[in-house]
């Protein structure tokens, strides 16, 4: 008997990511905290949500393969959250045109019988155009990326704002490292390209 597979997240575009394996899967939303420690760098701020994801939906789903992922844009070394209005996310795409965004995705496959856990960061490197203040603000009118970090959809419109994308897997950059997960759930004996 295969194992319940859980994702950790209330994430649509994750679900929808997730989809495309073709496993059969359910999803249940965490509620943490997610403010960062001081200190604590992006890179291990992705890795320690995407764990606490994870954890603290097991007690639901206690013989499940559970896969948390957490995600946060940089830039000059500074978090870019999600702008949540407009104002913030057209101030998002003047700082990122011209220069190169960093997408730090934290992915762990969390064992629910035994506490044990595959965990990664991985990165995607995003090379914006030069934009002028029309572009960006006919580009925000169009397609209203506010709940996403960085302020664009790469899956839509969002395209239109990059010079060259920079990464091992394009579904990084919409927030679920397939290929790397793939790879977690082979470990674990769930073979994506299985018999059918």
């Amino acid at each position: 008997m295969s194992r319940p597979l859980v994702l950790a997240s209330g994430s649509a575009y994750r679900r929808t990511l997730l989809d495309k394996l073709g496993l059969d899967f359910s999803c249940d939303s965490p509620d943490i905290d997610e403010s960062p420690r001081k200190g604590e760098s992006p890179e291990d701020l992705v890795a320690r949500l995407a764990l606490e994801k994870a954890r603290a939906v097991a007690s639901r789903h206690p013989d499940a393969l559970i896969i948390g992922s957490d995600q946060l844009a940089t830039l000059e070394g500074n978090v870019m959250g999600k702008p949540h209005v407009y104002d913030r996310a057209r101030k998002q795409l003047r700082h990122a045109s011209g220069n190169t965004v960093r997408f730090l995705t934290g992915l762990c496959l969390y064992d629910a019988v035994n506490d044990q856990h595959q965990l990664e960061v991985v990165p995607f490197d995003v090379q914006f155009r030069q934009l002028t203040d029309q572009q960006i603000d006919a580009y925000l009118k169009r397609e209203q990326p506010y709940d996403c970090a960085g302020s664009f959809k790469s899956e839509g419109l969002g395209i239109a704002l990059f010079e060259r994308l920079l990464g091992d897997d394009p579904n990084t950059l919409v927030g679920l490292p397939l290929i790397r997960l793939i790879a977690m759930l082979e470990r674990k004996g769930v073979e994506v390209l299985g018999s059918a």
